[in-house]
């Protein structure tokens, strides 16, 4: 349990600014609020990093200049339709990012080092979520209201990625598991 919570971190870490503007904009309905708080968590978690001269993974970069450069483009246009297809881009660029083989080793404890196979299959599959993400998000852009839209893609992008998550982790102890009984020799 103690190595879910400790991958759980960096997810959650990762995706702090958006959660943050998800709660923001749905609970006040202030576009430019939720941006500026969510571009202001961004920072200040690379600040954090930086202070403490602690790695800051390719992901976490990453997040953090799509967050400042799609929020900066954001508050100067104030367009409904540009922040509405904004995430299909970024969906788009994090998936070809995460099309690099072994980006996901940021994300594993030491002792997972026998499945890292297996991380790198599921970095692929994380991929085709963020393409499958763009492609949904742009259907539902032009055919929901703003509100009802980020309610939608909002709940979309927190809940399939704790999905693919727990199916990654589980899949991942499993054959770990396996991997580690049939090597000692015990029965699987």
């Amino acid at each position: 349990m103690r190595n879910l919570l400790s991958a759980a971190r960096f997810l959650v870490e990762d995706l702090a600014s958006t959660i943050l503007f998800l709660i923001v904009y749905l609970l006040t309905d202030k576009l430019l609020v939720a941006v500026g708080l969510g571009m202001a968590l961004g920072a200040a978690q690379i600040t954090w990093h930086l202070i403490r001269r602690t790695p800051i993974g390719t992901m976490q970069w990453l997040s953090v200049v799509l967050v400042l450069a799609s929020g900066t483009a954001t508050l100067l246009t104030n367009n409904a339709t540009f922040v509405m297809l904004k995430p299909s881009v970024i969906y788009g660029i994090v998936g070809l990012v995460m099309l690099k083989r072994g980006w996901m080793n940021r994300y594993l404890p030491p002792r997972a080092t026998p499945v890292a196979d297996i991380a790198t299959l599921f970095g692929y599959v994380w991929a085709g979520l963020m393409f499958a993400s763009a492609a949904l998000n742009i259907a539902l852009a032009f055919s929901l209201d703003a509100k009802t839209w980020a309610a939608v893609m909002s709940s979309w992008g927190l809940l399939s990625k704790i999905a693919l998550f727990l199916i990654q982790y589980a899949t991942m102890v499993t054959i770990g598991r396996r991997r580690a009984a049939a090597a000692s020799g015990a029965p699987t």
